[in-house]
């Protein structure tokens, strides 16, 4: 097998950040996935699967082998009269394939458009966004076991999604590759989700009833107005989870800040509140040191403005973690996996 050495990283990840791998190649089959596990054990090389890198912060160059999914391909695997089940390669962007569905009126994914990586990274932290998470929409993924090389199929049950989780990010950390993605989908949808964020108020403007094609033409609309494109700033979107934090707890920072918002926790007696507004209130919006900074219309999304190291954005997301936990009380966890 042939790979490319001291092969840079920065086009790979949607921060820009510019990071080195000791070794590189692609896969886009499953022999190919073969092949490069057989490599990586025979040399004793540390793994790194990446696929769009719309979730990653590089704060180091990587001492081994980085593996660039490409398996493509969208399919319709089975029917009914209701629902489709389709399966993606875990290298198809996210979004074409939100477009596929959306082109063929297939409900489900709209709310879920124009998030940033591949459909691979979907299940893994089960991405979500306006009242909609892939768990909803999940049947199963085909994934190979490092280890052994063998190919396992997980349900939504052998997954344990959780909010941004699941088992790919804690007990099988570094353990699978996935594969492909199969989602289940509504021929004829008639519930939307229209009530999360200002998916409503988008309509409105639209002058459009709420359907696949216009819920996910507000999403786009919404995302594009207060999101950097990545192609423009780096960036990996939200780089917080928004805290759930105990309705005692919750009820205090009210008490001192009327005007916060929430929505319902992630688990019973809990409360969600906005990662963005804690930032905010914590004057961190639009802060900018260097080229690393916070983007100035979401507070969320922490920034490359050209040459900020990995290290630079790392030690900014610190700051905010120790000024948010100073003044709320609220501890909040990174979204972004840092290498």
């Amino acid at each position: 097998m042939i790979t490319e050495k001291n092969h840079s990283l920065r086009r790979l990840n949607t921060f820009g950040i510019e990071a080195r791998s000791r070794e590189f190649c692609r896969f886009s089959t499953a022999d190919e996935l073969a092949e490069t596990l057989a490599y990586v054990r025979e040399k004793k090389l540390p793994l790194l699967i990446l696929g769009g890198g719309s979730n990653i912060l590089f704060t180091r160059d990587w001492e081994g082998l980085t593996a660039h999914n490409t398996m493509s391909g969208i399919e319709i695997v089975r029917e009914d009269a209701q629902q489709v089940w389709v399966r993606a390669g875990a290298g198809v962007i996210w979004h074409q394939w939100v477009l596929w569905a959306v082109e063929r009126n297939l409900g489900g994914m709209e709310n879920l458009s124009l998030i940033p990586g591949t459909a691979g990274a979907g299940p893994m932290q089960n991405i979500g966004a306006y009242g909609v998470e892939l768990k909803d929409i999940f049947h199963e993924l085909e994934a190979c076991h490092i280890p052994t090389g063998e190919w396992h199929t997980f349900s939504a049950d052998d997954c344990k999604f959780g909010y941004r989780n699941s088992v790919f990010k804690n007990v099988h950390k570094g353990e699978y590759v996935i594969g492909s993605v199969t989602l289940r989908l509504q021929k004829e949808p008639s519930v939307f989700h229209t009530a999360y964020g200002a998916i409503a108020q988008e309509l409105e403007k639209m002058q459009a009833e709420p359907g696949v094609q216009s819920i996910s033409k507000a999403v786009i609309n919404i995302r594009s107005s207060k999101l950097p494109d990545p192609a423009q700033i780096g960036n990996a979107g939200s780089f917080f989870k928004n805290p759930s934090v105990a309705v005692s707890e919750y009820e205090r920072i009210k008490n001192e800040h009327p005007d916060m918002p929430s929505f319902p926790g992630t688990e019973p007696g809990t409360i969600k509140i906005p990662a963005g507004w804690l930032i905010e209130k914590s004057g961190w919006k639009g802060f900018r040191e260097g080229d690393a900074g916070v983007h100035k219309l979401q507070a969320l999304v922490l920034v490359n403005y050209g040459q900020a190291s990995g290290d630079q954005i790392w030690q900014l997301s610190e700051r905010i973690l120790h000024d948010v936990q100073q003044r709320f009380g609220v501890e909040l966890e990174r979204e972004v996996n840092v290498v």
